[in-house]
This record gives C-alpha cells, sequence and structure tokens, in this order.
C-alpha cells in the first residue's frame, strides 16, 4: 500500500500498519509527539491501522484535532485520579473543549484544596505513564461491566446508543472509560496541565436532572504556554461582570427575591440612571423620537392578535391563571388567528381574563398609534420608550446581568411609509452605531443579518414571497450603508428579519447587544393605516428598534469592557475630595459645593486616616480623580489633582479643574490611562 504524506511524499508499505507505527518509521521525533493521524481528510485515533492507498497527515498538538485529543487524554487521567482520591464518585462525561477539558462527577462539590489535591495525584498518573489501550464490547457485556463497576450514568449513555453502534473503551491501568476517543499511546505525553476550576452541571444539561460537580481543566504541552493562558484566565476573572459588578457594589442577587432577578445597589443605579437619561435625551431632542409609557402586563387578546402567544407563551410569565397544562387545553390548536378581524373569536376565549407580563412593547405601542388617526404628514412617527420586560428565562440560561428575567431595554418602534423605511432603517443603524461608539464599544461588535428558515416555515408568519422579498430590502440596505455583516438562516423573528449587533463577554459567549428589525405584518394584524395624499387608506411599515439595547447587558459588558475603569462621566463617583485633616474641612465643603453646582458626582473622605491610605483606597475603587486639599490649596484656592489616568496631574486653579471635568463629562470622552497606579 502506498501512503500519501501531506508534503506530497509518498511511504510503501507491504502489509497493514498503525498510524502511530507510520509516523514512528518516518521519524522518532514525529512519532513521539504525534496526537492523532488524518486519513483521507478524517481524524483518526494513532492506533487505527490503515491496509488501503490513502493521503495521511501525522497531527500535532498544533493542530486542532491535537488539541483535542491531548486534552481529552488529559481528562480521562482527571477522572482516574478522581476515582482514585473519592472512590464513591460515579462518573458521567468528559469531553474536551476549546479551551482545554472539563468532566462531570456525581459528588460532593470541591474546594480550590480538593483541585490542588487532585492535581497531584494527576502527576502522580501521568509519571507512571500508563498505555492507552482500545477496545471494544458488544452492548450487553459492555453494560454488564458498567454495573459491575457501578458507574450508573455509563450505563445510561450506552443504553441510548442506537442498536448498532461500536460501544468502545479506553483502558489506562485499571481505570476504564466509555469512550469514542481519539486519545494519546499513553499518559506520559501529558506535559503541563492544571484545574481551572469547579462548578455544578445538570447532568445532561437539563435542570431536571441531578446536579452533578464539574472540573475544569486545560493542557497544553510546554510549561510556558500554561502560564501564558493562566495569565489570560485572570486576566479574565479580574474583569468577570458577575464578579466585578458585585465587588463594587454595583448589584448583587438574593435567593428569596429569585433567579436572574437583580438587585441593584446606589453605584449601579446611578450609572443605569446615566445611560438612560442620555439614551431618552438623545432620542427625544436628536433622532425626532415620541416617548411612551405603557402596561407591563395586558390581557392574553393582545399577545393573539400579533401571534406572540402562540409563539412566546412558554417563556412569559402568566397571571391569573392557576395551571399551565389546562391552559394549553383551553384554546383550539388548530385555529388561525388573522389579527383584529378575529377580535370577538378570541376575546371570549376561556382564558381571555389571563394576563401576561409583557415580554415585548410592541403591540402596546401601536395602540398608542393607533389612538389618533394619522395621515402621511405625520409619518414617520417614530416612538421610544424604556420598557421593562420579562422573561421566563431557563434557569441554566441566566448569567449575571447578561441574561436575566426582568430587564429594561431601549425599545422603540418606527411607522414608517414605504418610501421612508430605506432611509429609516439606516438612521437606527447610524443611531446604534453612535451610541457603540460613544461607550467605546463599536469595535468589539459584529453585525448578523438573521433570515427565516424557509425549511421549517410554519414557525413564521407570511409565505417564501413575502420572505425573500423583505430580506432583499435589507440586503440592498445593508450594503449601502457599507456594513460588514455575515447571514444567519432560522435567526428572524417570526414577523420579520433582523440586523443583530453582537458582541462577546470575556468567555467568548455570544450575545446579542442592539436589534434593528423589519416587521412585515403586524400592522395589517393591529389594522394599523395612515391616509395617503389620494386621501385612501395604506398600510404602513414598521421597525422595531433598540438604541442601545437592553441596560443590564449593556452594563455587564461596559464593566469587563474597562474592568471597572469606566470613562468620567459614566462613573457613579467621578470625584473623591481628600482633606488631609479635619482643619480643611471647611474648604473640602467649598470645593464640594462647586463641584456639586456643576453636575458633577463628588464625595468626601471625611475619614481620619493617613492621606496615602485615602489616595490608595480611592485608586482601589476606581475613582477617576481625587483632589487632595490643604494648607496651600486653600489659600490659592486650588486642588492638588491625582487622576487614574495620569498619577499626579499637579495643583491647579478650582475654577480650571471644574472646566476641564464638566468638559469631559459633556463630551462624554474616553481619556486613556498614561501611566500605571502605583
Amino acid at each position: 500500500m502506498i501512503i500519501t504524506l501531506k508534503d506530497g511524499s509518498t511511504r510503501e508499505y507491504g502489509e497493514p500498519m498503525s498510524i502511530y507505527d507510520i509516523a514512528k518509521d518516518i521519524s522518532e521525533g514525529l512519532a513521539h509527539v504525534a496526537c492523532v493521524g488524518e486519513v483521507n481528510g478524517e481524524v483518526k485515533d494513532l492506533r487505527t491501522v490503515i491496509d488501503s492507498d490513502c493521503e495521511l497527515n501525522i497531527l500535532t498538538f498544533d493542530s486542532d484535532a491535537g488539541k483535542h485529543a491531548y486534552r481529552h487524554t488529559c481528562s480521562h487521567v482527571l477522572a482516574e485520579a478522581v476515582l482514585n482520591l473519592y472512590p464513591e464518585a460515579k462518573l458521567a462525561i468528559g469531553p474536551s473543549i476549546d479551551t482545554g477539558f472539563y468532566y462531570d462527577f456525581d459528588m460532593p462539590p470541591l474546594t480550590r484544596e480538593d483541585l490542588d489535591k487532585i492535581e497531584k495525584e494527576m502527576k502522580k498518573i501521568i509519571k507512571k505513564g500508563d498505555r492507552l489501550e482500545y477496545f471494544t464490547l458488544p452492548r450487553e457485556e459492555a453494560i454488564q461491566m458498567m454495573k459491575d463497576r457501578e458507574e450508573p450514568y455509563k450505563v445510561e449513555l450506552i443504553e441510548d446508543l442506537p442498536e448498532g453502534e461500536t460501544i468502545s473503551f479506553y483502558q489506562q491501568g485499571d481505570f476504564i472509560e466509555l469512550c469514542a476517543g481519539p486519545h494519546l499511546m499513553s499518559t506520559k505525553q501529558i506535559k503541563a496541565f492544571k484545574l481551572t476550576s469547579s462548578s455544578g452541571a445538570y447532568w445532561r444539561g437539563d435542570e431536571h436532572n441531578k446536579m452533578l460537580t464539574r472540573i475544569y481543566g486545560t493542557a497544553y504541552t510546554k510549561k510556558a504556554d500554561l502560564e501564558e493562558y493562566l495569565e489570560y484566565l485572570a486576566d479574565i476573572k479580574n474583569r468577570d461582570h458577575n464578579r466585578l459588578g458585585r465587588e463594587m457594589d454595583l448589584f448583587t442577587t438574593v435567593d428569596v427575591v429569585g433567579q436572574g432577578l437583580p438587585l441593584f445597589m446606589p453605584n449601579g443605579t446611578k450609572m443605569i440612571q446615566k445611560l438612560q437619561r442620555w439614551i431618552e435625551d438623545l432620542e427625544d431632542y436628536e433622532w425626532g423620537y415620541v416617548r411612551t409609557r405603557t402596561p407591563l402586563m395586558a390581557k392574553s387578546t393582545l399577545y393573539k392578535i400579533s401571534d406572540h402567544w402562540y409563539h412566546y407563551k412558554d417563556g412569559m410569565f402568566l397571571l391569573g391563571y392557576d395551571n399551565l397544562e389546562d391552559l394549553n387545553n383551553a384554546e383550539d390548536a388548530s385555529r388561525e388567528i388573522h389579527g383584529v378581524q378575529d377580535l370577538k373569536m378570541i376575546e371570549n376565549d376561556a382564558d381571555s381574563d389571563v394576563y401576561a407580563l409583557r415580554p415585548m412593547t410592541c403591540p402596546f405601542q401601536y395602540y398608542v398609534y393607533k389612538a389618533r388617526q394619522k395621515s402621511y404628514r405625520d409619518l414617520p412617527y417614530r416612538m421610544a420608550e424604556t420598557s421593562t420586560l420579562f422573561r421566563n428565562e431557563d434557569s441554566g440560561e441566566m448569567h449575571g446581568l447578561t441574561r436575566v428575567r426582568q430587564f429594561t431595554i431601549s425599545e422603540g418602534h418606527l411607522v414608517c411609509t414605504p418610501e421612508q423605511i430605506d432611509e429609516e432603517f439606516k438612521n437606527c443603524v447610524r443611531l446604534a452605531k453612535y451610541c457603540l461608539t460613544t461607550l467605546g464599544l463599536e469595535e468589539d461588535v459584529t453585525y448578523r443579518m438573521s433570515k427565516w428558515d424557509p425549511e421549517n416555515s410554519e414557525k413564521y408568519l407570511g409565505t417564501a414571497e413575502d420572505w425573500n422579498r423583505v430580506e432583499d430590502a435589507m440586503r440592498t440596505i445593508l450594503d449601502e450603508i457599507g456594513l460588514d455583516y455575515t447571514e444567519a438562516t432560522g435567526e428572524a423573528a417570526f414577523y420579520g428579519p433582523k440586523l443583530d449587533i453582537q458582541a462577546k463577554n470575556v468567555y467568548g459567549k455570544e450575545d446579542t447587544m442592539i436589534t434593528i428589525q423589519l416587521d412585515m405584518f403586524l400592522a395589517e394584524r393591529y389594522d394599523m393605516y395612515y391616509i395617503d395624499k389620494d386621501g385612501s387608506k395604506k398600510r404602513p411599515y414598521i421597525i422595531h428598534r433598540t438604541s442601545i439595547g437592553c441596560y443590564e447587558r449593556t452594563l455587564a459588558w461596559l464593566i469587563e469592557k474597562y474592568a471597572g475603569n469606566f470613562p468620567t462621566w459614566l462613573c457613579p463617583e467621578q470625584v473623591r475630595i481628600l482633606p488631609i485633616s479635619d482643619k480643611y474641612d471647611d474648604y473640602a465643603e467649598k470645593v464640594f459645593r462647586e463641584l456639586r453646582r456643576n453636575g458633577v458626582d463628588v464625595h468626601v473622605d471625611h475619614s481620619t486616616e493617613r492621606i496615602g491610605y485615602k489616595i490608595r483606597k480611592a485608586q482601589m475603587e476606581k475613582i477617576p480623580y481625587m483632589l487632595v486639599l490643604g494648607a496651600k490649596e486653600e489659600e490659592e484656592n486650588a486642588v492638588s489633582v491625582r487622576s487614574r489616568f495620569a498619577g499626579d496631574e499637579g495643583s491647579k486653579p478650582l475654577s480650571e479643574f471644574v472646566r476641564q471635568i464638566v468638559e469631559e463629562i459633556e463630551t462624554k470622552a474616553i481619556r486613556k490611562k498614561e501611566v500605571e497606579e502605583k
């Protein structure tokens, strides 16, 4: 058989050979670092025997497939170490992931000290250097072996495998693992690893199943690469909004209040307030919006008209009905609702008195529009609202402020003539980009055109022709803007395509930050119209949009972006006054009043601590400016300025400092850090 290697050279063998033996024949060094093989483009275990002509690529840790095999092997070492130390633990699953690996165990939660102990045991196993042996068993024998080893989760996994599926195992010493591979040849090949954390995880990701203990880790071939990654993890930890936001007293959560229901502390409330006032003034005075205020709940009838009831009911919080199963049975599932013309059909439903906390604002604002007849001269009619919304998110999906069950959003709906839709959509994009730029986030986002899925047309209103027409129109608009965007099938709303502005958190998880979408159907469903130039009634076009998105999620991204060192205008405390003794309290009060009169958020540290301690405390609390006051400053009506941007900025007249910081706040400048704090 002839083996064609990656460089085009060939090797000829007279008998079948394993990939590992071929690697060894090429060079001992290659065999030593080999992780997996790629046979005709398909990743294979090194133990795989080749018996016919093929193209072969020997993959090392430098490849993605090599990293996965390397780290997957390390997860097996972890599992063996846990069983050695905790014999009562039960094995679940332990895959490799992009950043390392994890393993789920049925065992009590672990501390950092426990992880350190497990690491020591793993090093012993690696030093021993057992070879990993591959074998298969018939289904019944495989099940019996796992029963004999008292591994119920493995039994369940085997029983769920399709009939005829190969049931394979890897063994290292006395440790046996149900696994499809691939793996390294020996545990001794693992050079550098670290167990990074431990958390809870539901079996198979289902909150109705038992909570297991998940151990995360990572592994590299070089200690230096591992140390670099651990430094990266430390930076992530320092930026994680769920930790840092609590440390900075921005928000907290309490079990008795409920999961996904954050409590904002005074500092966090101040930041949300600044964002909200900025956005509302921006929309109302510069972008031509009218402001609305609508109820937090409505009867099921309102949501049925739009079809939201049938698409989102499972994610709503319902009021006025005791039994959800009865509620689901209270309506005719085959009945089609086309809008307000079917109102008499639905207003007498058995569930018509059921109320739901709103997961969106659009149906409410449509009735604001409908309250007074509109002509073409009144359009575009831009409605904006700071909306509190409620969505019954799965418990496993919630995290800090990025996904919660109650949130506040800068929501808006634009009612337009067909001729206005292009420019209004472009303006929505411009407004969103302006907000992102002001916050310093524009370089951190990507743009996605979210389309319908023609293979699942029952999920959407309208016809394929409707969707193709509107998606083509949106694509033309985005191209005219010059936006760099991707397209995603199946991510559209049920009533129209949308532009999603995406951002990633410090862990790399992507969420939608801002959405702008075209609504093709709801104007008809709610019988919305305007009087055109010829006196006829016409259906308007509608744009759904946010300018800054969800305030909670935006705050989370800001915390992680700036590691808590926010631009001055956003800081809940912008200046801290530090008198060197109580002799200067009167002057401190004078400075305080002058700054407050100019709209600056300022506090005075009246503590009796030494000035050096006061400065360090303010630095740790990420205060932008510290004003040190003593005899000289009082005499000269000046302030000695220290900032987290430039350190010691020297003495300045009070009036000059006030002018400078007011300008910085009003322009929403993002001042760059020039020195490292000592």
